[in-house]
């Protein structure tokens, strides 16, 4: 018999092989089955092996008592099914106990953007303090938002491209995202400048015994840092992020790095750019995905329409 801990790593491990799922990923789903297993005590270290189908049930209901939000109840509830489905295809166990449980209802949520007159001010401000500096730090957060914005990457791609993926020569920089899957994203001219500025200072950079400052490994990134990942973590560049948004006004509950991929989507769409086209600079495999960006679109107009039609008032 197998306890909890090997079915959950031969889970994992077949994510990682057959379906090349990320690392965030694998740790997500990580906590979402410890977690499941801490809601039935009584099956001690063999809970997907006798877990019922009332016992999902059960901790469906937990999770709207602690007031998880119904999207992330539902994100739970697929990381079982697809425990559950695994483990009935191995042949581990005789019956999948997920099957036909429905998911929590959830509302059409619209992502948080920015006006492109914030995105400016945002761009001018850490513009002028690189300028006005010239320190590694803040030509690196300059690189790091006119990328963000130009590409509309992911955070996680963001902080972890290969230095080899951005070429000065070429107006566009190469990625590999989700499911291992590369695409090209083209850059603005303004993105260009900023990291070719931040790359001048960055190869040289040394630290305060004089030293060069990141390692041959570590420079093999485009923003490397000096912590155990050897690049900048997504956590830090939401911090610098959030810092220089609140010196120009936006509220850090406001900005995030997936805000401003938001921004680079919305704003596309808004001056006429086509949705595929967009589909495929965000690396989104369903269309589905990328036409939220459409619904926010209307709901702008119709705010647009309710609070400055004078006819409405």
């Amino acid at each position: 018999m197998m306890r909890d801990q090997q079915l959950i790593d031969l889970f994992l491990e077949m994510l990682l092989t057959e379906r090349a799922a990320s690392l965030n990923t694998i740790d997500s789903y990580s906590r979402d089955l410890l977690q499941f297993i801490e809601s039935v005590p009584r099956l001690s270290n063999n809970t997907f092996q006798y877990a019922l189908r009332n016992d999902l049930k059960k901790y469906l209901i937990l999770l709207n008592k602690n007031n998880f939000a119904a999207s992330t109840a539902s994100r739970k509830l697929s990381c079982l099914r697809q425990i559950f489905k695994f483990l009935y295809a191995e042949g581990i166990r005789n019956d999948n106990p997920a099957l036909g449980l429905e998911s929590p209802t959830i509302g059409r949520a619209l992502p948080k953007i920015l006006s492109e007159k914030q995105v400016s001010k945002l761009l001018d401000a850490a513009e002028a303090r690189a300028k006005e500096t010239l320190h590694l730090f803040d030509l690196r957060l300059l690189a790091l938002i006119e990328l963000l914005y130009a590409t509309g990457l992911r955070v996680s791609e963001l902080v972890s491209l290969p230095r080899a993926s951005f070429r000065s020569a070429e107006p566009y920089i190469y990625i590999r995202g989700k499911g291992d899957k590369e695409r090209l994203v083209p850059l603005s001219v303004r993105s260009q400048r900023a990291v070719e500025g931040y790359l001048n200072v960055m190869v040289s950079a040394k630290d305060a015994k004089g030293n060069e400052k990141y390692s041959q490994k570590q420079k093999k990134w485009l923003f490397p840092s000096t912590g155990k990942l050897g690049h900048l973590t997504r956590h830090r560049f939401a911090q610098l992020l959030k810092g220089l948004g609140v010196k120009v006004g936006i509220m850090s509950s406001c900005l995030s790095p997936h805000v401003l991929r938001h921004a680079f989507a919305t704003h596309l769409l808004s001056n006429g750019a086509d949705l595929r086209a967009v589909q495929k600079m965000l690396g989104h495999v369903d269309i589905s995905t990328t036409q939220i960006y459409t619904h926010v679109l209307e709901e702008r107009l119709k705010s647009l329409v309710q609070n400055k039609h004078p006819l409405v008032k």
